[in-house]
């Protein structure tokens, strides 16, 4: 009766024994699966980057700044003389040149003047001709001890009298021709005029209160005021020059610079609070497409070539006040490197130091590295790397 209960436990040992063993091998196959992955681990989680040397270049090492048009003469123009204004002879927008009639006041109180002044000086000269007669008379008749010598000395004071009269005759007639000539308000420069802010009818008077009749700015050439650092001026505009420092200029729709021209100034002491010192260029102006008050870029060129390593902005990376790239080296591994940046030039960032030409600088993938990575590197080249990178991301 109690063989049946002694075969189930054997039964039950059996098939716990071969579970046993169909589980080791389970488990046996599983370590070796994890083993051989693990050999391949190394390779699969390795992260992948474009890598690049850098870009070695002899150079003209320049800084671009913003800065403004400026006219070189630039004129309010105002009456000098009251009255009404009695005709315009420009049209708004008009090239003059230099003594171009632009308006007239009226001239009838102003030529009756010149007038009236003419008078006296007519007066004034006929006086001046009796008296000098007359002290020439007196002078001989002294001579001949036929007068007195007070009747002499009353001859000569009266001519004396008379020459002052008639000179000052003469300068109210000057006068009165200069308000008569500022009647005629003519062009003091060439160039543009903006528009007629009077036009006829309107009374116009002088002094502090006088209108604004219309304004005129040269266009050619013209300036570009822009503002340096003192880096820059210690670095390219303080130094001695044989030869006038050049300069390019771009407009506001310009992604280059089209125009050349020449630094005509620079101010002669910094500005403290912002740390810069005022500039400024001439360029030609031929064609008049430049107008005073438009926006451009200026670029300021140090004038000598240099050699220097050229790397794109993407590859940099800022820990706090520093800057670094990331170098890989020949067994793929990262290691970091501090590096002192200079300005850009062509798209591309100058290095000053902390890398050589032949160092492989990650440009692609900094931010998902970090030093003593081992990395899957794939070589492309410093001056396309800008149109890879934006093209994957």
């Amino acid at each position: 009766m109690n063989l049946p209960f002694k075969k189930v436990p054997l039964a039950l040992a059996f098939a716990i024994t071969a579970a046993a063993g169909t589980g080791y091998q389970l488990l046996s196959k599983d370590n070796d699966n994890l083993a051989q992955a693990g050999e391949q681990a190394p390779d699969a989680v390795r992260i992948e980057v474009d890598i690049a040397t850098p870009v070695a270049e002899q150079l003209n090492e320049y800084q671009t700044y913003s800065g403004k048009l400026e006219a070189v003469e630039a004129v309010d123009v105002r009456p000098l003389v009251s009255g009404a204004i009695t005709a315009v002879h420009f049209k708004d927008g008009a090239h003059v040149n230099r003594g171009d009639l632009l308006f007239t006041i009226d001239t009838r109180l102003y030529q009756a003047a010149v007038d009236q002044a003419l008078a006296e000086v007519a007066g004034a000269s006929a006086r001046y001709a009796y008296a000098h007669a007359d002290a020439e008379r007196a002078k001989r008749l002294l001579g001949q001890n036929a007068i007195a010598q007070r009747d002499s000395d009353a001859a000569l004071r009266l001519q004396q009298t008379t020459a002052a009269d008639l000179e000052a005759a003469k300068a109210r007639l000057q006068t009165a021709r200069v308000n008569l000539d500022y009647c005629s308000v003519k062009a003091p420069v060439s160039g543009k005029l903006s528009r007629a802010e009077l036009t006829v009818g309107n009374v116009v008077a002088t002094g502090a209160a006088a209108p604004l009749l219309t304004r005129i700015v040269s266009i050619s050439p013209i300036y570009a005021s822009f503002e340096v650092d003192e880096q820059t001026y210690l670095r390219f505009l303080a130094q001695p020059h044989d030869q006038a420092i050049k300069v390019e200029m771009g407009l506001a729709n310009e992604a280059g610079f089209s125009r050349r021209g020449v630094v005509d100034s620079v101010d002669n002491q910094l500005n403290s609070s912002s740390g810069t010192i005022r500039v400024r260029a001439r360029f030609d102006n031929p064609r008049s497409q430049l107008v005073p008050g438009m926006y451009a870029h200026v670029k300021v060129s140090a004038g000598q070539r240099r050699q220097a390593l050229l790397i794109n902005e993407d590859a940099v990376g800022t820990d706090q006040d520093r800057k670094f790239v990331m170098i890989v080296d020949p067994q793929d591994q990262v290691h970091y490197r501090e590096v002192r940046l200079g300005g850009l030039y062509d798209g591309l960032r100058i290095v000053e130091s902390g890398i050589s030409a032949q160092d492989h600088i990650i440009v692609n993938g900094l931010q998902r590295v970090q030093a003593d990575d081992t990395v899957k590197p794939r070589q492309v080249a410093m001056s396309s790397t800008a149109q890879a990178v934006s093209a994957q991301r």
